[in-house]
């Protein structure tokens, strides 16, 4: 699902995209979408982005059309559409030609030929809304509102969201918007934290800080990818929250390394992980149905009724170079390392296999014989059943044998 640093480098993308690209006409979209219609026409109008966590907002600002009679004042105000990316939300652009399938809403240019910008969307989980500003019930964003962040979960700890263990908590985007299921895991695995103890007894302790541990402002339009560079020296004791914000910035940077969300590509990310969904990490289902990857004891708050795996599930990362294809291949008992295939337990008796030399061999000189002298089989030292027809007389004999023998003691016993 993507998480804050996917929808930053989102935002990142639609501008660097759409930088100087006039569109027109009206927002379109998709039959089989069930959202909202955008209500938004314009001859000539610009798109830019912003992300706050896990929402990117796109900006639809009409601009002065150049006609016969002069410069034309712009014909529609202007407009936001809030995003949320679901499980599998993203944007393209491309020739109108070229539209992807899960294209559910489209903003077409004014050029020759048209490119489109496209919300794509496969799972239709995600969603738009028109003429809103960021959702209400959102905190700050863990990325480029540092400061406020901090500020909103050290003044809030009284609150009872932090009663639950500190794996749930931090999916609690009223306080740590941007984080998802990945980033909670590194987070937690950086610090040696058991993910089920109580996350007020982990924040308790902290104190607010009067320096942006990144050296950013807060400023989430001015907000790029070289920015975000990590400076260890300025954080000499991470603690849980300036994580919070450090660790989804060191995904951020991976987007000038080859880290492409945009094309589905998620190599670079697979290859960073250290704990989630990696061998050799434990498992365990919290209390809202989501996986938690962890190393070492659970915590006092882990869920009794879930099962604990160790080691079990592993992405084949030199196979997939896609989330959405990520395969989870489980190990059975007894298998080498993972991905093996498990042997499969024999039989008692031994069938013919064309790929042994010898069995083949023989299986090719038993078919020019007769059928009737083709009773040996292919594998020594093992014959062929004999006719079924043959054994029921033998069987009928027997019967008839007890009959007989059975009568005269019958006649006997009378007579006595």
């Amino acid at each position: 699902m993507p998480e804050g640093p996917e929808l930053h480098l989102a935002s990142v993308f639609v501008n660097t995209a759409c930088a100087g690209v006039i569109f027109t006409g009206a927002v379109e979209k998709s039959e089989v979408s069930k959202q909202a219609q955008v209500p938004f026409t314009s001859d000539a109008y610009q798109i830019s982005a912003t992300s706050r966590g896990k929402e990117v907002r796109l900006s639809l600002t009409p601009i002065k059309v150049e006609s016969r009679k002069g410069k034309s004042a712009p014909d529609q105000a202007p407009m936001d559409v809030v995003f949320r990316f679901g499980m599998s939300g993203r944007f393209c652009f491309t020739a109108k030609s070229e539209l992807p399938k899960h294209a559910h809403l489209r903003f077409y240019t004014k050029e020759n030929p048209q490119r489109v910008l496209s919300f794509v969307d496969p799972r239709r989980f995600g969603s738009w809304r028109a003429n809103e500003s960021w959702h209400k019930e959102r905190g700050p964003c863990v990325i480029s509102e540092y400061q406020s962040f901090r500020e909103k979960v050290l003044s809030n700890l009284a609150d009872k969201a932090f009663d639950k263990p500190v794996c749930e908590a931090l999916l609690n985007q009223k306080y740590f918007n941007g984080i998802g299921n990945y980033l909670r895991a590194e987070i937690l695995y950086r610090l040696k934290i058991p993910p089920f103890v109580k996350a007020r007894n982990v924040l308790e302790g902290l104190k607010p800080q009067h320096e942006d541990p990144m050296n950013i402002k807060e400023e989430p339009s001015k907000v790029v990818a070289e920015e975000a560079v990590v400076d260890k020296k300025k954080i000499e004791h991470p603690d849980l929250i300036s994580l919070c914000h450090t660790v989804p910035l060191e995904v951020v940077n991976l987007g000038g390394n080859g880290y492409d969300p945009q094309k589905g590509d998620y190599t670079k990310l697979i290859s960073w992980l250290q704990c989630y969904s990696t061998d050799g990490m434990n498992s365990l289902t919290d209390h809202n149905g989501r996986t938690v990857w962890f190393d070492g004891d659970p915590g006092p708050m882990a869920p009794k009724a879930s099962r604990f795996s160790r080691a079990k599930r592993t992405i084949k990362k030199d196979v997939y170079t896609d989330t959405k294809k990520e395969k989870l291949v489980k190990k059975e008992p007894g298998a080498g390392k993972i991905g093996q295939d498990v042997p499969k337990k024999q039989s008692g008796t031994r069938r013919k296999n064309a790929s042994t030399p010898g069995l083949k061999a023989e299986a090719a000189e038993d078919s020019k014989r007769p059928k009737a002298d083709q009773r040996k089989s292919s594998s020594k030292g093992v014959q062929q059943p004999k006719n079924k027809k043959a054994k029921r007389p033998s069987i009928r004999k027997a019967n008839t044998k007890a009959k007989a023998t059975s009568k005269p003691r019958r006649k006997s016993s009378r007579n006595a």
